[in-house]
């Protein structure tokens, strides 16, 4: 199962412009991923979402708060 997620102001991923991300379902290994990660709960969060969207967690730093919350609904209906 998937997710495509229309973001509002888009990010910039390998020299285009990204107007939507599609996220797959997660798995239990998505979440220990995601939680081995050093620097606290909100790089966990960015490296899950980066996962599960299949981008580098770089460019889902660069999204605006109101596209990553999309993402954030995105997950939270998967669970």
């Amino acid at each position: 199962m998937t997710k495509t997620i229309e973001l509002e102001r888009g990010v910039e991923i390998a020299g285009a412009r990204v107007m939507t991300l599609t996220m797959r379902e997660p798995t239990v290994d998505d979440q220990i991923i995601a939680g081995e990660t050093k620097g606290g709960s909100a790089l966990q969060e960015v490296t899950l979402l980066a996962n599960l969207c299949e981008v580098a967690p770089a460019d889902i730093r660069r999204l605006a708060m109101r596209d990553y919350v999309k993402l954030q609904k995105a997950y939270a209906a998967f669970l």
